[in-house]
């Protein structure tokens, strides 16, 4: 139950952080905004990391498949797209479509295996779900 909890949080926060770095951008320009965002997120993890964690970060070196550590990289682009999509769209109609795209590719990560992911078996009612949630962006944005 806390899991659920945390990820309608992360929802939420993901939302408004979009809203914030959209405005940011405004002000000064999109690369600036996502190194600024970059920026400071690594000093709260940092911050976090002394007064929670201390472990080594020479456990990095250990990762395997090293594309894993590309996680940041892609964080950027994430950034970045968040920032163009709501831009372009608006806040509800660009979180809808990135809240989709992240389920469906969640699932095909499933079940495909990918990426260590443990392979989950094919299920009507997710694809059905997913069809539903697609019919709800459609009627959202319908005039």
């Amino acid at each position: 139950m806390i899991g659920f909890f945390i990820a309608l949080i992360s929802g939420a926060l993901m939302s408004i952080q979009g809203v914030f770095n959209t405005q940011v951008t405004k002000d000064s320009s999109i690369w600036v905004a996502n190194v600024f965002v970059q920026l400071t997120a690594l000093l709260v993890c940092l911050g976090a990391w002394l007064c929670a964690d201390r472990s080594s970060f020479g456990a990095l070196f250990k990762v395997e498949p090293k594309y894993m550590l590309l996680g940041g990289a892609i964080g950027a682009f994430i950034t970045y797209t968040v920032i163009k999509s709501m831009e372009m769209l608006g806040p509800a109609r660009a979180v809808m479509l990135i809240v989709i795209a992240q389920l469906i590719v969640a699932y095909v990560i499933e079940l495909f295996g990918w990426f260590g992911v443990e392979k989950q078996p094919l299920e009507w009612r997710k694809i059905i779900g997913m069809i539903i949630a697609i019919a709800g962006i459609i009627i959202f944005k319908w005039k």
